[in-house]
């Protein structure tokens, strides 16, 4: 069994934090481990292969952190450009055997209960070999709009329905048979492209064609003309949506898809007073907010249901219950660096962050890891002075 792994998204819902060129997946929030991280631990013991969906961004920052985790023989498949789920799952899938057992799986979902979870898998596997497309439907804890829904008698999918309005939800609640959609999903890759062609032809053959002019080597790269072909829709559109072979396996695994700081702040160990627990910051008859900083000490006073973030060069305050609005932010800032990087901007050679940047000068703090190196450049309208604090520089 292969585990695909998306990870091409851009977690704008948690900015500052999270920013397109450091998504939510990558940022390491949970005991210096990223949710990436999480996902590959807990996906390699149940499947002997990995391949990631990823694109040239983001390819460093993946294949770091898999290095850190001592992984070996993981496969890289990079898009550059984004064409939503059924491509990316399509053209991964032209890259196995047909009967190939595929497990997709987001990178950036936060799974509690791991056993559960492996039961779920194990369950998926069995009807996969029945020659089923699965997907996987989270128990609801609440009517929660930001879901889309799966409509089930047993295992079997009645409906899928769009993330609906709030009384809608309820009633979905209340008749027991409605799951999250949780964007996890296993099928035979053969078996899937095979109804990728039935359901929506004119993505399959644009997949085709992409992937068949693409590299054979590791990373395989999509050439961009191609990819701008292969029309975008999702995987629940394209295929889950108009096929009979859907099933479901119910799951209460302790699921978050960590979509809004709401969410984060019910997985962040709390203080006696419902506060993020930090050594660092300073509570003062404050209770229940969510308070993440970057280094200073945060010192909140007689405040009560707040999400403070903290970086070094934005910082968030909203109330609590309002931080799907982050989005709208971020929308704001759409042509500003402050959308895309951090401070510290990392690359395939190490990170570099800039201390001061005014009229005239800009000061940068250099980290190149061991062996790396980056490439010679030349100017004519500036000067650049190194001085090397640590190690050696040739």
């Amino acid at each position: 069994m292969t585990n695909i792994i998306l990870s091409g998204g851009s977690g704008t819902r948690l900015w500052p934090i999270s920013r397109t060129l450091m998504p939510k997946q990558f940022v390491r929030l949970f005991d210096d481990r990223s949710l990436f991280m999480m996902s590959y631990e807990r996906n390699s013991p149940l499947c002997e292969h990995t391949l990631v969906v990823s694109n040239e961004q983001q390819y460093f920052l993946a294949l770091d952190q898999l290095e850190a985790l001592g992984a070996r023989g993981v496969k890289f498949l990079l898009e550059p450009v984004g064409r939503n789920t059924a491509p990316a799952i399509a053209l991964a899938c032209l890259s196995l055997k047909a009967e190939e057992i595929v497990f997709v799986t987001p990178s950036d979902h936060l799974i509690r209960n791991e056993a559960a979870y492996k039961n779920s898998v194990l369950r998926a596997r069995e009807l996969v070999k029945q020659g089923f497309l699965v997907t996987f439907g989270i128990k609801p804890a609440d009517a929660n709009t930001g879901y889309g829904y799966i409509e089930a008698n047993g295992e079997d999918v009645l409906k899928f329905h769009e993330k609906p309005e709030f009384a809608a939800a309820q009633s979905y609640i209340a008749a027991g048979n409605f799951y999250w959609n949780s964007g996890m999903f296993m099928f035979k890759a053969g078996v899937f492209l095979g109804e990728l062609k039935a359901q929506s032809p004119e993505i399959y053959e644009a997949c085709v064609r992409a992937h068949k002019n693409s590299n054979a080597e590791n990373p395989i790269r999509i050439k961009l003309d191609d990819m701008q072909e292969i029309p975008a829709d999702s995987i629940d559109y394209a295929v889950m949506e108009r096929t009979s072979l859907a099933k479901v396996v119910p799951a209460d695994i302790g699921w978050s898809d960590l979509g809004s700081f709401d969410s984060l702040d019910a997985e962040l160990p709390k203080d006696a007073n419902g506060n993020t627990a930090s050594e660092q910051n300073i509570t003062l008859n404050s209770k229940n907010n969510l308070i993440i900083g970057s280094g200073r000490t945060i010192a909140a006073v007689d405040v009560e249901d707040l999400a403070i973030v903290d970086t070094k060069d934005a910082l968030l305050v909203c109330k609590k219950g309002s931080t799907q609005k982050v989005k709208q932010v971020v929308e704001r800032l759409r042509d500003s660096d402050l959308a895309r990087v951090h401070v510290t901007t990392h690359r395939p050679w190490g990170s570099y962050t800039v201390l001061e940047d005014e009229r005239g000068y800009k000061i940068k703090r250099i980290v190149v890891k061991p062996g790396k190196r980056l490439s010679l450049q030349k100017h004519y309208h500036r000067n650049e002075h190194w001085i090397v604090v640590s190690g050696t520089a040739t």
